[in-house]
């Protein structure tokens, strides 16, 4: 799922750490990170964070609930 314009990015990290399954980030190049490592988070943080926001990502969930927190925060930005 593509998430744009994410302004709460502690928000965001918040609720990929409650998820249960592995979250992933694609980056351009086509590569995978486990978004549930601290360590990938911070890589994450220093290729696509700017100016106080992401303006969009591509993020991979496994598990049905963990796609369903993800939709709510996009939605309801919580």
């Amino acid at each position: 799922m593509k998430v744009m314009n994410i302004t709460n990015v502690n928000g965001l990290f918040k609720i990929i750490d409650s998820c249960s399954g592995k979250v992933e980030l694609v980056t351009n190049e086509g590569d995978r990170l486990n978004l549930k490592s601290k360590l990938s988070q911070y890589v994450a943080l220093a290729n696509v964070f700017t100016e106080g926001k992401i303006d969009e990502i591509e993020l991979i969930a496994y598990e049905p609930e963990d796609i369903k927190k993800l939709l709510a925060f996009m939605y309801n930005g919580e």
